[in-house]
């Protein structure tokens, strides 16, 4: 009997920010590192006789896993392993997804094979493509256990393939949290599956799934991802002046030291030039938060400036900040830029410690208005 362990890449940047990576070659965040972690220990003592993964990072580094207690194998690279690509959707928010294409976004969760976007490829290629490749694999390691790392969407179409689920009926194959595990078993030319979206290594603190809800349900809208759009001063100064003196209250315990005029000036200056450098960010159609870039600052040490970072506190404590930090990665890799970096007041224990969990360490400090300030930067 052929054995085939299919495991699903470690939480992505994707997962983490709710932004659409197909063929995007997004990285590991680091709760995904520690999905890996645990992952190696699931295969700790099972004998893998050959080692897969696509030409994308995220499944290469969640492959480390079966690597790092089985230094004897190499990692072959199968692009046939990757992720359905998604055309002009990849890299945009979710949440301006399904904003902007609910028919393809509801098409997309319940029936794939009626999906269509432009640049995208189409479901029955993905699903042709991630069969040929895991018969081919069987008939090659005929009689050996191998492991193949590949990604959430292909893992699917192929589980649903085995199973004879037809593309109308996908519901049926629940989503697969990161780094799920699938077992199959081929014999005399059939292939059934042991078991599927197998999550026994992670605890619920390592779960991406327990801190998100959009997988739950395919047919309603998700709300939860947040959309971004350019914020016109010309209509949202006071909004924008609102959020900043709140934030600086939120921030520093006080308003001492808070002056509006150079914050605006500052904002109208930037945006001017460059709309996306100030966006805003709704929860369905609610106002969320705001987020402020200065692409010139720091510009000559290959950093991407974040000079705000707001939630509105009615939305805060729900995990959505990251998405905001997600979109500035999105920003500056298109520049080049290798880091992030932004300030952070030292009693802002709260910020500090969702920074840290993001990948943000502190470089440096310098004295503020009210407090000291952290120097605070992310390799991108």
């Amino acid at each position: 009997m052929t054995k085939i362990y299919l495991i699903r890449h470690a939480e992505a940047e994707g997962n983490l920010y709710r932004r659409i990576q197909g063929h995007y070659d997004g990285d590991i965040t680091e709760t995904g590192k520690r999905q890996i972690e645990a992952l190696s220990h699931r295969f700790k003592n099972i004998q893998i006789d050959a080692l897969y993964a696509s030409d994308l990072q995220r499944t290469q580094k969640t492959a480390g896993a079966i690597l790092k207690h089985h230094s004897e194998l190499s990692l072959n690279i199968d692009p046939r392993l990757k992720e359905i690509g998604l055309g002009i959707w990849e890299d945009q928010p979710w949440g301006n997804a399904s904003f902007d294409y609910p028919e393809q976004m509801l098409l997309f969760g319940t029936n794939p094979e009626k999906w269509h976007i432009e640049g995208g490829e189409s479901f029955a290629d993905l699903k042709s493509r991630i069969t040929e490749v895991i018969n081919e694999l069987a008939e090659k390691h005929k009689g050996q256990t191998i492991a193949c790392v590949s990604h959430g969407m292909a893992i699917r179409a192929l589980i649903s393939t085995i199973l004879g689920v037809s593309s109308e009926n996908i519901s049926q194959i629940s989503h697969g949290d990161n780094t799920c595990v699938a077992l199959l078993n081929i014999e005399k030319g059939k292939t059934s599956i042991e078991y599927y979206n197998d999550t026994a290594h992670l605890d619920e603190n390592l779960s991406t799934f327990a801190k998100q809800g959009w997988h739950k349900n395919s047919v309603k809208p998700d709300i939860t991802s947040l959309r971004f759009y350019p914020m016109e001063l010309s209509a949202d100064a006071q909004l924008y002046k609102d959020c900043y003196k709140e934030g600086w209250q939120a921030a520093h315990g006080t308003t001492r030291g808070y002056s509006e005029a150079p914050y605006i000036k500052a904002a109208t200056k930037v945006s001017s030039k460059d709309p996306l450098t100030l966006m805003k960010a709704l929860y369905g159609d609610e106002f969320a938060g705001i987020l402020e870039l200065d692409p010139e600052r720091m510009a000559e040490e290959g950093a991407g400036w974040i000079s705000f970072v707001y939630i509105a506190p009615e939305f805060r404590g729900r995990g959505l900040a990251c998405q905001l930090i997600g979109q500035a990665v999105s920003y500056y890799r298109k520049k080049g830029r290798s880091s992030l970096c932004l300030h952070v007041s030292e009693i802002n224990s709260r910020a500090l410690a969702l920074y840290e969990s993001l990948g943000f360490h502190c470089i440096g400090t310098e004295e503020g208005n009210v407090s000291i300030l952290q120097l605070l930067q992310k390799s991108i």
